[in-house]
This record gives structure tokens, C-alpha cells and sequence, in this order.
């Protein structure tokens, strides 16, 4: 396993990807999972599977569970964030030192997808019905996560996190 593994989560819309940017930022090393390790996957076996008439489908968001795994062994790197959500999460979970859980509350949420395009996650009414379930019930949030205030600046959402690594000694 690298020297130290933290996973950044939250449902959509909570800032996972601005927090990754302003990682990256900062100099650590930060992968962007929805984006850099994501596929659209069968839940159980992780067989690759197809979107449905061009619409990836919020189920079969997967991690590569195998560059997950390359990754967080890696030992060059100090720390290493992985940010984002996937619905294979079980299957790697036991690589984090620890996670963070980004939290917005609902009027936030609302807020943040209304100014996401048509066709990006959130920007389609289904989708954000779904994200606002989710929202309520939580149920994809991985439970014994660390909860970040996520509406404050996004400045101060990094140092937050970044203060809880160092003082934990999780750094």
C-alpha cells in the first residue's frame, strides 16, 4: 500500500472534483476517480457494460478496482487523494487510511447542479431527482467517513481536510 491513501467522497454536487483541483493545486498528488479510473460496469462482476441509449447509468459507475489498487501501492508519493464516487467501492475500500465525506445540505445541492449543463451527471431532471434522494437518504455514503462542511469556501473545505490528516498523524 502507498505510505498513505485518503479518499475524498460525497454525493454529487458536494465539490469532490473542485476539492481534487485544489489538491492538485497545492502539490499533492490527487486522482480525479470519476474521471481518471471511472467506466460504466456490471456492479457484480465489474464486466464492462454499454450506456443505455448514450446515458451512462448512476449503477454501473465503477472504479477500475485494479488501478485503484496499482495506484495506492505506489510509494512515491507522500499522500495520495483519490476523489469521487463509485458504486464498487467494497471492493477497495480497505486501501484508505481514511475518508472524508463532503456534505452539503439540500438548498447548497440544489444551488450547485442548477448550474451544471444538460449533459454533464446532474444536469438532466431524472438525475437530479436521483441525486436529491440520495442527498436524503444517504445511502451511498460510506458509513465511518469523517464529515467535511463542504458549503464553506472551497479554500477552507481543502485546509479543513488537509489540518485533520496532519493532526490525526494520518499524514
Amino acid at each position: 500500500m502507498g505510505r498513505k491513501n485518503y479518499l475524498i467522497e460525497g454525493g454529487s454536487g458536494t465539490g469532490k472534483t473542485a476539492v481534487c483541483n485544489e489538491l492538485r493545486r497545492r502539490g499533492y498528488q490527487a486522482i480525479n476517480g470519476d474521471r481518471e479510473l471511472a467506466y460504466q460496469g456490471n456492479p457484480e462482476t465489474g464486466e464492462p457494460v454499454g450506456e443505455i441509449s448514450g446515458v451512462a447509468v448512476h449503477g454501473h459507475h465503477l472504479w477500475r478496482v485494479d488501478q485503484v489498487r496499482a495506484l495506492a501501492a505506489d510509494q512515491r508519493e507522500a499522500v495520495t487523494f483519490f476523489c469521487g464516487g463509485s458504486r464498487n467501492l467494497a471492493k477497495f475500500i480497505d486501501l484508505f487510511d481514511a475518508v472524508f465525506v463532503l456534505e452539503v445540505d439540500l438548498e447548497t445541492l440544489k444551488r450547485r447542479l442548477d448550474q451544471r449543463p444538460e449533459d454533464e451527471w446532474g444536469g438532466r431532471r431524472t438525475e437530479r431527482d436521483l441525486i436529491e434522494h440520495l442527498h436524503q437518504t444517504r445511502e451511498e455514503i460510506p458509513p465511518g467517513g469523517i464529515a467535511i462542511d463542504a458549503t464553506a469556501p472551497l479554500a477552507r473545505v481543502v485546509d479543513d481536510i488537509l489540518r485533520r490528516v496532519q493532526s490525526a498523524g494520518l499524514a
